[in-house]
């Protein structure tokens, strides 16, 4: 009898609820996530938004849907003319090349690809047409340039974040403008100023707003009415607020089914690092099982033998972490739980299973422990792939990409931070151990943490921070150490997963 399906419940923002997942359309999936303002690198709530929903999307395809995902680049903004000006480039030019920047540290990440990635600056006529609508229907109002959303003509506003008109103080959300009719009243049009780009509009040459590219792009791939709308807890007033308000003047049809958010990143290292560690644990046990299995399956391919039953542990192994990655993943996406629950006791059997294989035992019982081996890896390899936790590169080739990036981000070359450790090796042979100290503290603050491995030092990225957390985080980081003693390939070394 085939095993029922668990229900999808999303954490829907709108109602402050996990709600049961049902789509406009049956079969298919509409999804918009507003995307990044593409004026600098990506840093860590950037990736977090992406991994979050890269996850949803991933597990949607999953359970069978067809999705349709649209995520944003933000490419015209004021913080983009203003980092233009100061390094003299063209603002759009400026703003693309941190589009491919970000799509890049999203490969990475190995982040699929949206299927749409608009860029405001593609969109300027439906954003028009859009203000047009609200102008219409009475709910904006045109001043020297400039087009304004009129709040208190909208009956609902507040109706996301629970914000009250009266509690917006101007100056603090938006910007003080004595031409407003109300201090919330926010810029759908922005009259054009002087070396910034523009465009030609009906109330004179100018650019969009933040919030009502959105609006217009979501609707322009998805129309007024779709299933999802994501991003991050932070967008949730004033920008998905003032969403909702002007897609609604624009179309009072509009609807998303579920407004969901993921959370910031928490700065505790500890958590962070441990996070890290867990996610080479199973690189490295994954990339030991197929060094183990390779010469028993070339001999079974050679002999044709027919492959055996598995064996109890190995079927009560695969059937909790099935469950359970069906249970927690329907219940809002619950991944921390998967990577620390059944995922683990998986790990453990096989780091149990390849001990056991360096033993004699009969050919029977070897057979059916590479059988068993075979299955829990394919089960955790589809539990990973779904996370999107699956690269073809190996922990060598992953860690030095971080630190490629991490160099990038200090502004910093291999050599000089290699001269920097021997600098702090000499002052301590000196004992001079406050100027020790100052290269310590000042490469962890541009993520260069430095490690004493026995007689040796080495370097690994880190969180840049400030001088107190960051000789929590080194230390850790020797505890850990990360990859400095190869694994002893029986469950023992610094690779097998914590108990």
């Amino acid at each position: 009898m085939a095993e029922e399906r668990v229900e999808l419940r999303l954490y829907n923002s709108m109602t402050n609820e996990k709600e049961i997942f049902n789509t406009k359309v049956p079969g298919k999936v509409s999804m918009y996530v507003c995307g990044v303002t593409a004026y600098d690198y990506s840093h860590l709530g950037h990736a977090r938004a992406a991994v979050s929903f890269d996850i949803l999307y991933r597990y949607l395809k999953h359970l069978g849907y067809e999705v349709t995902y649209v995520r944003n680049f933000t490419d015209v903004d004021d913080k983009i003319i203003k980092r233009a000006n100061e390094t003299g480039e063209d603002p759009l030019a400026l703003s693309n090349r941190f589009c491919n920047e970000y799509n890049v540290d999203m490969s990475d990440l190995l982040c699929e690809r949206p299927s749409k990635e608009p860029r405001v600056s593609d969109h300027i006529d439906d954003i028009k047409d859009m203000i047009t609508k609200i102008i219409n229907n009475g709910y904006a109002y045109a001043f020297d340039g400039d087009v304004f959303y009129s709040v208190e003509k909208c009956p609902n506003y507040g109706m996301l974040s629970g914000q009250r008109l009266e509690h917006n103080r101007a100056g603090e959300r938006v910007a003080v403008d004595p031409r407003k009719l109300h201090p919330a009243d926010f810029a759908l049009w922005k009259a054009a100023k002087p070396g910034e780009p523009s465009w030609d509009s009906p109330w004179g040459p100018g650019r969009p707003g933040w919030h009502i590219e959105c609006s217009a792009m979501s609707a322009c791939y998805l129309s007024h009415q779709f299933d999802i709308h994501g991003g991050g807890i932070d967008l949730i007033f004033p920008h998905h607020e003032n969403e909702v308000a002007q897609s609604w003047a624009a179309n009072e049809e509009s609807h998303v089914s579920y407004w969901l958010h993921n959370g910031h990143v928490t700065n505790n290292n500890e958590k962070m690092s441990k996070s890290l560690g867990n996610f080479f644990t199973i690189r490295q046990t994954l990339e030991d099982c197929k060094d183990a299995l390779s010469s028993f399956l070339q001999e079974d391919t050679e002999k044709k033998e027919k492959a055996p039953q598995i064996n109890d542990a190995a079927k009560e192994c695969i059937k909790k972490l099935d469950a359970e990655f069906q249970t927690k993943m329907s219940d809002d996406l619950q991944t921390p739980v998967i990577l620390t629950g059944a995922l683990q006791e998986a790990l453990k059997f096989m780091n149990s299973s390849l001990k056991m294989l360096k033993k004699k035992m009969q050919k029977k019982t070897q057979l059916q422990l590479v059988q068993s081996l075979l299955e829990v890896e394919k089960g955790v390899r589809k539990v990973l792939n779904v996370l999107g936790l699956l690269s073809s590169l190996s922990y060598t080739e992953v860690l030095q990409q971080f630190k490629e990036k991490a160099l990038k981000r200090a502004g910093l070359t291999e050599d000089e931070v290699l001269n920097l450790i021997e600098e702090r090796r000499q002052a301590r042979i000196n004992k001079d151990f406050a100027k020790s100290d100052d290269v310590r503290t000042g490469l962890t603050a541009k993520g260069i943490a430095l490690m004493d491995v026995g007689n040796e030092t080495i370097w690994r990225p880190c969180i840049p921070s400030e001088p107190k957390v960051e000789e929590k985080l080194s230390t850790l980081a020797v505890s850990q150490k990360v990859e400095e003693i190869p694994a002893d390939r029986e469950g023992n070394g610094p690779h097998a997963p914590s108990t």
